[in-house]
């Protein structure tokens, strides 16, 4: 194996392998002598089929696994001769193309190619004194606790059969059937029976609730909507609708009992008991609101201490995730790049800077890291696959087997978990200020970057 280093330009190392014929007929050799001492082959004893038959049965098959390995272990060579932290699978090119290949296939010439490594960006961590971080913090409230508990009630709703005559008001559940129509013909999924809905919940197209205000049991109503431009069917979205509803039945809302009755249809043992599980909740979203705040100010800072090359197949990854995405919710939305108000020049732009933020932070978190020898326990990883099996009711057991059988889902399981054990680390090494704030200012949105 001759290995000549041809190029060094910043993150990209590239290489030129040679792998000469007779290495190559040597392993070829020893790997047919192998296959002859446990073939079976019809017309010869077990273990003597001549190695000439067996060369032409099998011998561009196997000359393909020991082209493939011995490119293997010359990249494997590179890396270790050359110390190279690899960001990306390297770039394999074969300058004599395809009948250079089948030569060397046949074990009849040289096999030359040239390997391109994209590598990780060296950089010092370096000292975290002087970082000061402000972490927003709320107490919760006896009418946090008001709040959330008449919300648990409002979700266990009764409601009783109105009286004959009596007429849909908001705040009532009817009960109906719908056909709807587009241009006076009925459209999939524009129909539904027996189909129950709360007037002024705004579960259905905006304009149909209010548009069955006043109606009676057994009563027809025509009710004419609009579809919004950002439905989610793009064939619906912005179009007028008409949809022949018959309301079958009308209940009003039995007044809402918040005390013992509401702590036994959610299994609790006393009311207080309740209200005690109420506010823990409580009190966990608000330290978890926290804690993503005081992250997000954190990686503002790291953001701006580190600055290095960045392996532009990393970059493009990311971007091409978050490209996707954007067109996605475009395409949901209904939603032009004029309506945007950015041209798609700008919004790339603004997108790439994303990408490469987030590449960015992702390398300093793992070098901070691997320095600080943090690691996953076995039980986080356990932990966190048994509650996203939990997302998928009735294929927990496919999910668990998915995820245990495929390496790279459990590195994509593991990644969060690692980098909250690393915000953890840092932490630890910073100053934090507390900084009392109200309800509505720890759970206000801030711009996602």
């Amino acid at each position: 194996m001759q290995v000549t280093q041809t190029s060094s330009q910043g993150l990209k190392q590239e290489f030129r392998v040679v792998l000469p014929a007779g290495d190559l007929a040597a392993k070829l050799a020893a790997q047919l002598s192998e296959v002859q001492s446990k073939a079976q082959i019809k017309g010869f004893r077990p273990g003597k089929a001549p190695i000439g038959h067996l060369k032409k049965l099998y011998g561009k098959s196997i000359m393909g696994d020991v082209l493939q390995e011995a490119v293997n272990e010359a990249n494997r060579k590179i890396v270790a001769d050359h110390q190279l932290k690899i960001a990306v699978e390297p770039k394999l090119d074969f300058p004599g193309g395809q009948e250079e290949v089948e030569r060397a296939l046949a074990a009849e010439g040289d096999l030359a190619f040239t390997v391109t490594f994209e590598t990780l960006p060296k950089f010092e961590v370096g000292s975290f004194d002087g970082i000061v971080i402000e972490r927003p913090v709320a107490g919760v409230e006896d009418p946090d606790v008001e709040k959330a508990l008449q919300s648990l009630a409002e979700r266990s709703q009764e409601y009783e059969t109105k009286t004959e005559g009596a007429k849909a008001a908001k705040g009532d559940k009817l009960t109906i059937d719908f056909t709807g129509k587009l241009d006076g013909a009925p459209f999939e999924g524009g129909s539904g029976g027996d189909v129950d809905i709360v007037l002024g919940s705004g579960s259905f197209i905006p304009g149909f609730e209010e548009q069955l205000e006043g109606a009676g049991s057994g009563e027809e109503r025509l009710v004419k909507v609009q579809f919004p431009k950002d439905y989610s069917a793009q064939n619906l979205a912005g179009k007028d609708a008409e949809f022949d509803v018959i309301v079958k039945a009308i209940s009003s809302p039995k007044t809402l009992e918040i005390g013992e009755e509401l702590a036994k249809k959610y299994g609790f043992e006393s009311f207080d008991a309740m209200k005690t599980a109420v506010r823990g909740n409580l009190e966990a979203d608000f330290e978890k609101a926290s804690r993503d705040k005081m992250k997000r100010a954190l990686l503002d800072v790291l953001d701006t201490r580190y600055a290095f090359d960045l392996p532009e197949t990393l970059v493009e990854q990311e971007f091409s995730n978050i490209w996707a995405q954007h067109e996605q919710e475009s395409r949901r939305a209904n939603r032009t790049v004029a309506e945007e108000g950015k041209t798609e020049e700008e919004t790339r732009a603004e997108y790439r800077k994303i990408a490469e933020r987030r590449v960015r932070l992702g390398l300093v978190l793992a070098e901070i890291g691997q320095s600080a020898n943090v690691t996953v326990e076995d039980k986080d990883l356990t932990d966190a696959l048994v509650e996203r099996a939990r997302m998928f009711p009735g294929q927990e057991k496919q999910v668990w087997d998915y995820y245990r059988n495929n390496e790279q889902a459990m590195a994509q399981l593991r990644a969060p978990i690692y980098e909250e054990r690393v915000v953890d680390h840092i932490s630890k090494l910073i100053k934090i200020n507390d900084k009392t704030v109200s309800r509505e200012e720890l759970f206000a949105d801030d711009d996602d970057a």
